[in-house]
């Protein structure tokens, strides 16, 4: 895949590794539109998710490759015929496929996970393999817990897949062990070991639980590797995955030292990242790399005198390197809809003609409130449009009001439209906020606990709109709430009556 030998093939597993950690799922519409974005970046595969994990994921997986094109769609299966056939069916419309198989290789997996001897694993990774091959020509194998395997039985296993038509061996540091030092040695021992290590491409998966993600996957490249594999923000199982936009970054602005190159629009990031966290509501910590909000601001004086006499005293890339710009006044209540439209495109988003007009309309009812409106308030906006986009819209909040404070006993009275209905009811509670949820509970007759509540200013200003965002426990399913407005108690009441909808649809 790879056009030179110095090209980094960047593989993106946002979607995948990403989604399955706890507070970053998304819908079907969700993955779509980040899936688009990723493309536009273009990110070289983009692994769309684990197809035999649940009928949701298969359809994500089958529309993502039935609509994405350019990245290279891959689908996760494990060592397993049942998982392998489903992961191909549902790749089976992208132009370029690949499966994704895996099996567990370390002492630990094999014993305790997989409870099987070594020559038992070594038969499932090279039946896996020879099955996925009889379905795509692309197969990549992943040795999971790679940093924790036996140097010689990982080399055995790596022979074996590559001799099945493996033609990406994955190293993964599945539980953030490895140092880099240690890793790169890993990955040379690798190349110098495994006979027909030319024949494939050597790939690296690498976990944050040490922090050392991105480090070791610059330390895997300097020694050969030639896949990272990496998820925008960082997102993923436990402490996460090695940063996409750290490692891209971290090529681009020291290839005089890395002698490698990527293929990734580097002046997409900066959306990619926020159009992440406007679907799910998560945002990264202000002093990220790269991405967070103060990567390129100065406060000190030191500092600022030095940046404005010369930027390249304390900035070592530029923001618009990553496709950064400074918050400006975007639209006003004047604005019609092929300005908005034509901004949600600049912003990355691909919504549907009834999406925009319902998103319009949110617009146009914020505007007659909030003087200035800023590009993060039309991602609120979208965000919420896109999380609810894909459930049915059961109930619709029509109306809200509370009465709170000092010695007073909180109260909310709610008003629901259900079809043709219009129902309103009244409750208590600890606090405005839970006031309004009992409210809710009242008239849609769904109680649910609450699990999670986050709330966020979206932009800056005393008119700023909050989102809060949260995930209720209804009866043993799990479901997530999004809602954006001047209002956080109207804002609260959004998110929670979002998750409603999603228990009242199914």
């Amino acid at each position: 895949m790879a056009k030179s030998k110095d090209q980094v093939i960047i593989f993106d597993t946002t979607l995948r590794d990403g989604e399955q950690s706890p507070g970053f799922s998304m819908t079907m519409d969700e993955k779509l539109t980040l899936a688009h974005q990723l493309a536009k970046m273009n990110v070289d595969v983009i692994e769309a998710g684990f197809p035999q994990a649940s009928v949701g994921d298969f359809e994500a997986v089958h529309k993502i490759a039935k609509t994405v094109k350019g990245p290279v769609i891959a689908g996760l299966a494990r060592a397993m015929a049942g998982d392998i056939d489903r992961c191909a069916e549902a790749v089976k419309p992208a132009g370029k496929k690949r499966i994704h198989t895996f099996v567990g290789t370390s002492p630990t997996h094999v014993k305790y996970q997989l409870k099987k001897t070594h020559d038992q694993v070594l038969k499932m990774a090279a039946d896996a393999v020879r099955r996925a091959r009889g379905h795509v020509k692309d197969v990549e194998f992943s040795a999971m817990d790679a940093s924790r395997t036996e140097p010689q039985f990982l080399y055995d296993v790596l022979q074996a897949a590559i001799e099945e038509g493996a033609t990406t061996v994955n190293i993964p540091d599945t539980v953030g062990y490895a140092i880099p030092a240690e890793f790169g040695e890993l990955i040379a021992a690798i190349r110098q070991n495994v006979p027909n290590i030319d024949k494939a491409i050597v790939s690296v998966h690498c976990h944050d639980d040490l922090g050392q993600a991105v480090a070791n996957s610059i330390e895997a490249v300097r020694n050969g590797a030639r896949q990272v594999e990496c998820a925008i923000n960082g997102i993923g199982e436990r402490a996460g995955n090695a940063s996409l936009e750290e490692v891209v970054m971290a090529i681009k602005t020291r290839r005089d030292y890395m002698k490698v190159t990527t293929q990734v629009n580097t002046k997409e990031i900066y959306k990619t990242s926020h159009l992440l966290i406007s679907i799910t509501g998560v945002p990264v910590q202000p002093n990220k790399a790269i991405v967070g909000e103060n990567a390129f601001a100065h406060e000190s004086g030191i500092h600022q005198d030095g940046v404005l006499k010369e930027r390249t005293t304390f900035e070592i890339m530029t923001p618009s390197s990553i496709g950064l710009k400074k918050n400006k006044l975007v639209l006003g209540k004047h604005s019609g809809r092929h300005a908005f439209s034509k901004r949600l495109e600049e912003l990355a988003y691909k919504l549907k003609p009834e999406a925009i007009n319902k998103a319009f309309e949110k617009f146009k009812a914020l505007a007659d409130k909030k003087k200035d409106i800023f590009d993060e308030d039309l991602e609120a906006i979208v965000g919420e449009e896109i999380s609810t986009a894909s459930a049915p819209r059961v109930f619709e909040l029509i109306h809200v009001q509370t009465t709170s404070g000092t010695g007073t006993i909180p109260t909310a009275t709610v008003t629901l439209r259900k079809e043709k209905q219009t129902i309103t009811d009244s409750s208590t509670g600890d606090g405005p906020v839970d006031a309004v949820f009992r409210a809710i509970e009242r008239i849609t007759g769904i109680s649910g606990r609450l699990e999670e509540y986050n709330i966020r200013s979206v932009s800056q200003g005393k008119d700023a709109q909050g989102e809060v965002t949260l995930r209720v426990l209804v009866g043993k399913e799990l479901f997530a709430g999004k809602g954006s407005s001047t209002d956080v108690i109207e804002a609260s009441a959004k998110a929670w009556l979002a998750a409603m909808n999603k228990k009242a649809g199914k």
